[in-house]
């Protein structure tokens, strides 16, 4: 079976293949042995702290398969973006250039560097194993999994909530968006830009950038195109999103263009349409109905994908080894939503 849970320090080989071949971009992991040890180190702090409010923590989830113990998958959420330094992105504006005297009136599409979603908790580094990547299921739990968490420990997050998706580059690691915008302000690629992104944060490349406004139609043809656009590997990870109730159009990633996705929490669809349910464990009656589970626990959280039949309001009917995959017992409390 496999499952979603907080990473331990007991991960940190599994992690180290993730990283090795992580993807260019927002999702990338760093290869770097001391700075996955301290991710995983800040994840196990958060989850030790009595949390009352969103701030520093960073929250680190894997994909294991129970069977092996291999992972397959990881991703994260940062409780408060830009704790520590401004979270910053573009934010896509219409400047409107008027002249009376000529009866002209022109709107221009401009963007603006901005630090406007600093606060929003982040869902962040999302990676699957190649080997899994077109499995829906699971693509699924590593996005919205981490959302039935966020439900259960409301008081851990901010009020909304943003995404970095990543945005179009290609296999050889060039991004049309950065060879016209960030190249000019940081000669490197857009691939070291992002391995120093990953080492020594975003916002150490953010500050060079142009603090005036950027006219989208003074960009080559090639960076307008991908403006707001969705790396094809991002495709579906970017609908489940949009289908979760984030909105987009409104900011891009300061890198690639690649688009930043925002909503309020409350109304995500995994976290406003889950219920909870008691466990009673027993024989459950096989319904080919997927639903995404998760009990109610910070340091020892688990989430899984399950066949289950279910009525709202009533117990809900686990089999003994999918008990032990949650961590629950008879009388626990679990979280679920129905997957679509």
């Amino acid at each position: 079976m496999l499952i979603q849970r907080l990473c331990t320090l007991d991960d940190l080989a599994e992690i180290e293949r993730l990283a090795a071949v992580s993807p260019v971009g927002v999702t990338a992991l760093p290869v770097e042995r001391e700075r996955l040890v301290a991710i995983i180190e800040a994840s196990l702090a958060s989850m030790a702290d009595d949390v009352t409010f969103s701030g520093e923590e960073r929250y680190f989830f894997v994909l294991e398969n129970s069977a092996d113990q291999r992972l397959v998958g990881c991703s994260s959420i940062i409780a408060s973006a830009g704790f520590s330094h401004p979270f910053y992105t573009f934010r896509n504006e219409m400047f409107v250039h008027a002249s009376r005297e000529q009866g002209l009136h022109n709107r221009i599409h401009v963007l603006s560097l901005c630090h406007d979603l600093t606060g929003h908790s982040l869902l962040a580094g999302f990676h699957l194993d190649e080997a899994v990547q077109q499995d829906v299921m699971l693509r699924s739990l590593n996005v919205r999994g981490r959302l039935l968490f966020m439900a259960s420990h409301p008081q851990r997050f901010s009020e909304s909530t943003a995404v970095e998706v990543v945005g179009v580059s290609d296999a050889e690691g060039n991004a049309p968006f950065w060879d016209a915008v960030g190249r000019h302000f940081f000669a490197v690629s857009y691939l070291e830009a992002e391995q120093l992104g990953s080492t020594r944060g975003r916002h150490f490349l953010a500050e060079l950038m142009p603090g005036y406004p950027i006219y989208v139609p003074m960009l080559s043809d090639a960076a307008q195109e991908v403006i707001g656009q969705a790396h094809a590997s991002a495709e579906e990870v970017f609908d489940i999103l949009l289908q979760e109730g984030f909105e987009t159009d409104d900011y891009v990633d300061i890198f690639d263009g690649g688009p930043v996705v925002r909503a309020k929490t409350s109304v995500l669809g995994s976290i406003q349409n889950s219920q909870c349910a008691t466990v009673r464990i027993g024989q459950p009656q096989p319904s080919g109905s997927a639903w995404l589970v998760s009990n109610q626990k910070v340091k020892d959280f688990r989430a899984a994908m399950l066949d289950l039949e279910w009525t709202p309001g009533e117990e809900l009917v686990l089999s003994v080894e999918q008990a032990l995959a949650l961590q629950v017992e008879d009388g626990h409390q679990v979280r679920l939503v129905w997957e679509a």
